[in-house]
């Protein structure tokens, strides 16, 4: 099985394109030793020719261009992306879909919560109705572990969301009402021979279900976005902390540092990173800390065999 990182970091991309932080400010003059990121997304295969593309981020054309694969060129009008699964209902993860539009019906995998976000606080369902059209197919997403699924088409993976804690997108009807699979982590497993990727790039909290997952995956891909805490207050990027916005960060006691020391030896890698983030910077102290920890941190284009 192999994935794809197809976009490494956080919503706005990196460099932000309105942002003069240190990171973004260091990459465009050339005085920080750092790659740019286009917004998080993935896409996974078990024979390298039908691919699962996870989150459709606004880059998907950057994307899908800087992937070969994905593009294998069989007829006239052709994909390698055989469905679209979705994490969340952000708007980092789903606006590609409109870019999509040219093609053949979209088989689209995600929660009910998710699909009622996409039929009226964010209605991209109604304009792709226009378009190409979309095939909801139902995501079940629990903490038992226990709503795995194949899909049509893909053959020698299986999926198994789980439920994380969160809250639904500003536009979400039920944004002040948290409901199950608002967002949610995955298991996806080799099924040839066992192997597993949790994938989690917006995570909050490590409930009992998640520390599991992560336990039993031989790679784990999650929630890197911020550094500590309260980064973007202090760089007067925001009022809000990490918690606030539903993502771990990395330092500090229950930090993912910290979670992902407790997993032990296999493959520990970030996700989702935030343009602000000193990790960006390959040179930081904070991106050896990481390194004496083994975690590493996902770039674009990055491929993980499973």
């Amino acid at each position: 099985m192999k994935i794809i990182v197809l976009g490494s970091s956080a919503g706005g991309g990196f460099p932000q394109w309105n942002c003069n932080c240190r990171n973004c400010d260091g990459i465009r003059r050339g005085t920080i030793n750092a790659r740019a990121r286009t917004q998080s997304s993935i896409a996974v295969s078990a024979n390298g020719i039908d691919w699962v593309l996870i989150n459709a981020s606004p880059d998907i054309l950057t994307q899908i261009r800087a992937t070969p694969a994905l593009q294998p060129a069989r007829s006239g009008r052709d994909t390698g992306i055989a469905a679209v699964m979705l994490m969340d209902a952000q708007i980092d993860h789903v606006t590609g879909l409109l870019m999509l539009r040219e093609g053949k019906t979209l088989p689209l995998y995600c929660t009910p919560s998710v699909w009622d976000d996409l039929t009226t606080g964010l209605p991209l369902v109604h304009v792709l109705s226009h378009y190409c059209g979309v095939q909801w197919h139902l995501l079940s997403a629990n903490h038992t572990g226990m709503s795995s699924m194949q899909l049509p088409g893909v053959e020698g993976i299986r999926f198994t969301p789980l439920a994380l804690k969160s809250k639904a997108p500003p536009y979400s009807p039920h944004r002040e009402q948290p409901q199950p699979g608002d967002n949610i982590g995955l298991i996806i497993e080799n099924m040839a021979n066992g192997k597993k990727l949790f994938y989690a790039p917006g995570l909050g909290e490590i409930e009992p279900h998640v520390e599991t997952a992560m336990h039993a995956a031989d790679c784990v891909l999650v929630d890197g976005t911020l550094w500590t805490e309260d980064e973007m207050i202090e760089q007067g990027f925001s009022e809000k902390k990490s918690a606030d916005m539903g993502h771990l960060p990395q330092s500090g006691k229950g930090g993912m540092i910290e979670v992902l020391d407790a997993v032990g030896t296999r493959r520990k890698i970030l996700i989702h990173i935030n343009n602000t983030n000193p990790i960006l910077d390959e040179d930081s102290d904070e991106r050896a800390i990481l390194t004496q920890h083994g975690i590493e941190v996902a770039f674009d284009g990055m491929e993980i065999t499973l």
